[in-house]
């Protein structure tokens, strides 16, 4: 009986190895993926350390774009049970609907995908119920999303992330890899559904991206840019465009466009609103080229700022072309052909100089040329080479036509009106070191140039919506035919306005250009200019410069 007993056990233990070793060896050879999702269920683990993307600020700190904690939701579709009540909870939980979600776990599932967003860059509270719920298979980690305070208001400059958090637009592409930080890493130990039992140890820390300060001053960008708006929706204009630049370093002050977008929520985003035209975009300037131009002829010795061109008939046959002046305005100085703003006294200064003078002082001021800001996008403008040019369009580049300028490229140039006649390179970026600038014009004649201009800023002038009570301003306004394919039109215009304040001690140097406003009004004198006038009216105030009947008490 006891021989027996001991068959039977021995029996039973042989049969009990054996098939352990089957089991064993039919893992190893037909299921492999059971051990190894066995292995990877409770297992040392490297994980990454989100790192986070640096600050954008206005020179004074304030946020401009600031990365803020999320949570997103992402499942093996492998592993979620075919629930529907579940899967109904967690749908409901994230705000989606159930269908649509069992749909597309079981379509990844179906095509053997071990990996599916179920929803990205969620706040912690909105997570959490669909956290709570422990579905398995259903993970979650901690991401950051972009987001910016001054919404529209600086959308175009500061740009935007995508979704995995890279610059896309802006300056947030320009300076993607400053602003990025660079992930850590981390031994850890988790069980079977992924949930974390230990942080072993540290095995790089995560660094935090570089923090950027701009140039601009965010009390200045939101102030221009409700007066831009404003300004266009009056005009049932196209859009528009405003540079103001700090006229002793060349930083920007403030730059807006008309029109626009909010970064915090592009859901039928129009993409004409995502340029940064102030940058991008080229137009021809028309007249408020001219004190540029004839800062050329008064270098040339052959002008002085009281001798006299004879503007008569009005109108004059230059090649095949006819260029004209409002009306007949006689014999004027230097200042009168500004005032009157003649584009037959440009014309026949500039045939009185060297082939190459206009084109000369032109590139001296940066047309022609990148800005240099590092900004994705910027334009260099158009500046015909003079080889051969016809007589007809030296006089043309005299009053601002057949050359293309942005908005940058002509505030850089008025600069050197303002700052003693050393034009300043644009900076995006506050600047920490003075900044000389490159003498183009002498200090003598930016200052007759700057007096010629300040007589157009008279309640009496042309341009004189733009005045500022208390301060000295100088300017000049542009209005210019806009052209298509199919050559000038007739009904179509820009309106620029171009300035200096204040003129005694110059500060800020900005440019205001109106996209075809449409109605009776259209001249830059008459749509440019008051916007001109708001603005640096308001920011001569918030920059605390004093009244010019004050300065020097």
């Amino acid at each position: 009986m006891g021989a027996g007993r001991y068959r039977i056990m021995l029996f039973i233990v042989l049969a009990g190895l054996l098939a352990l070793i089957g089991r064993i060896g039919y893992l190893q050879l037909f299921d492999q993926q059971f051990l190894q999702d066995q292995g990877d269920a409770r297992t040392l683990r490297v994980d990454s350390i989100n790192a986070h993307r640096g600050m954008i600020t206005d020179r004074t700190g304030e946020p401009l774009a600031i990365s803020t904690p999320v949570v997103t939701l992402w499942a093996d579709p492998r592993k979620v049970p075919d629930d529907p009540v579940r899967l109904s909870l967690l749908a409901r939980a994230l705000g989606q609907q159930p269908d649509d979600l069992i749909n597309r776990i079981r379509r990844y599932r179906d095509g053997g995908k071990g990996f599916m967003y179920i929803k990205r860059q969620m706040t912690p509270p909105q997570a959490q119920p669909a956290i709570d719920l422990d579905i398995p298979g259903v993970s979650h980690k901690q991401e950051y999303k972009r987001y910016y305070p001054s919404g529209e208001v600086s959308a175009q400059l500061v740009g935007v992330t995508n979704v995995d958090d890279k610059g896309q637009e802006g300056l947030e592409l320009a300076y993607n890899s400053y602003l990025s930080g660079t992930p850590g890493k981390r031994r850890v130990l988790k069980d079977r559904k992924g949930r974390l039992v230990r942080d072993l140890h540290l095995i790089s820390e995560a660094k935090p991206g570089g923090d950027l300060k701009l140039s601009i001053d965010l009390r200045l960008q939101y102030m221009a840019y409700r007066e831009l708006k404003a300004a266009v929706a009056e005009h049932r204009a196209d859009g528009g465009t405003l540079v103001m630049m700090d006229a002793r370093t060349g930083e920007v002050l403030a730059m807006v466009n008309q029109k626009s977008y909010n970064p915090n929520n592009r859901a039928g985003l129009d993409p004409e609103g995502l340029r940064n035209r102030a940058i991008t975009d080229a137009f021809e300037p028309g007249s408020v080229m001219k004190p540029l131009a004839m800062s050329a002829g008064l270098a040339s010795g052959q002008y002085q700022p009281d001798s006299i061109i004879d503007t008569t008939p009005g109108y004059m046959r230059v090649d095949r072309f006819t260029i004209r002046d409002f009306r007949n305005y006689g014999k004027l100085d230097m200042a009168g052909i500004l005032y009157h703003s003649s584009n037959i006294g440009m014309s026949r200064m500039a045939l009185s100089l060297e082939d190459d003078a206009i084109w000369n002082r032109y590139y001296s001021l940066g047309l022609g040329q990148s800005p240099g800001t590092g900004f994705p996008g910027e334009t260099t403008g158009v500046l015909p080479s003079p080889t051969n040019w016809s007589r007809s369009k030296r006089a043309s580049m005299a009053y601002g036509y057949g050359i293309s300028v942005s908005a940058l490229q002509l505030a850089s140039a008025y600069t050197a009106l303002a700052n003693d006649g050393r034009r300043l390179p644009p900076s995006l970026l506050k600047v920490n070191t003075p900044i000389v600038g490159d003498q183009v014009i002498s200090a003598e004649n930016a200052h007759s140039l700057l007096g010629m201009m300040e007589k157009i800023v008279q309640p009496n002038g042309p341009a004189k919506r733009a005045v500022v009570e208390g301060y000295r301003i100088a300017g000049k306004t542009g209005t210019v035919r806009k052209v298509t394919s199919g050559g000038y039109q007739k009904t179509a215009y820009r309106s620029l306005f171009a300035g200096v304040a204040p003129v005694s001690d110059p500060r800020i140097v900005t440019v205001v250009m109106i996209e075809n406003p449409k109605g009776e009004e259209y001249y830059g004198g008459l749509v440019a200019a008051p916007v001109f006038g708001r603005v640096v009216g308001k920011a001569l105030r918030l920059l605390d410069v004093p009244p010019d009947s004050k300065i020097g008490e």
